[in-house]
């Protein structure tokens, strides 16, 4: 890579740790990684808000860290992950960008989808991990041990990898049932390869980012969720709150409870969301 290519994917490691509030060590460790893969997805909200504003979605370094460090926006998978692959790569981590055909909650008949999601693989003294900090509502909070096949542990779900046709099936143990959440290819991919990807997940009429307002933040004692107008509380702990949000409530939850920072050109796109789940 040129001098002016390393520029250009640089990032302010500094803003990065105060805008997810990590003060540790920066060395490639497990006990990093952790640390980091914990405190991202509590900080930076999952959220798709641009693309149901038509705005599009940058995946330039740049344009990245403008929106999600220096503005306070949160984002989705592309945005996410390809942030916490550079902050990765520049404390030193061996990191390596994946593709997953997203299956979440879905039938074990269902055909696969289209790859969509981007999610990191992380060697770490030559144990690869999954790492992801950009699922939104089921994200992993801690790494996934790729070669492991038993169930594995985080703060809040259970997660276990099987083998599967195309890949790696990524499982959650939600109310005590095996759930598919995406599978996983093993072919790394370069930066470049999910442009593509991202134009037809911002643009194309089939994408749900397109129809639905999907919001979600994970903190180390819950998962909150907001699609449309209905907010979910998972808690760590496994109880689950759900309500109904009308448009000023879901603005206020937007700024509080995932501490975006609203724009007024938001309101249409709350009452839109508000009103789909009144008649839903």
């Amino acid at each position: 890579m040129s001098e002016r290519d390393m520029s250009e994917h640089s990032v302010d490691l500094a803003a990065y740790c105060a805008r997810i509030g990590y003060s540790g060590p920066l060395e490639p460790t497990l006990a990093t990684l952790r640390a980091l893969q914990e405190l991202h997805p509590a900080a930076i909200t999952f959220e798709a808000i641009d693309v149901l504003l038509d705005r599009g979605v940058d995946l330039s370094p740049r344009a990245v860290d403008d929106k999600l460090i220096v503005r306070g926006r949160g984002g989705y998978c592309y945005e996410q992950n390809g942030l916490f692959k550079r902050v990765l790569e520049a404390i030193g981590f061996e990191v390596e960008g994946l593709i997953a055909r997203v299956n979440w909650h879905a039938p074990p008949d269902a055909p696969l989808a289209p790859p969509s999601h981007m999610a990191l693989r992380v060697t770490v003294d030559a144990v690869p991990w999954l790492v992801d900090v950009g699922f939104g509502s089921c994200v992993p909070t801690a790494p996934i041990r790729l070669a492991c096949r038993e169930p594995q542990s985080t703060r809040h779900e259970i997660f276990r990898l099987t083998p599967a046709s195309h890949g790696l099936q990524l499982e959650a143990s939600i109310a005590g049932k095996w759930q598919p959440v995406y599978r996983l290819a093993p072919t790394p991919m370069l930066d470049g390869d999910y442009e593509l990807h991202n134009w037809f997940t911002a643009t194309h009429p089939g994408s749900h980012f397109r129809h639905r307002l999907i919001v979600t933040r994970t903190t180390p004692d819950a998962r909150h969720v907001l699609a449309d107008a209905r907010l979910t509380v998972r808690g760590s702990d496994g109880t689950v709150h759900r309500e109904t949000l009308d448009a000023d409530a879901i603005e206020r939850a937007l700024a509080e409870r995932f501490a975006l920072p609203v724009e007024s050109d938001w309101r249409p796109i709350i009452e839109r969301a508000a009103a789909a789940s009144a008649s839903g």
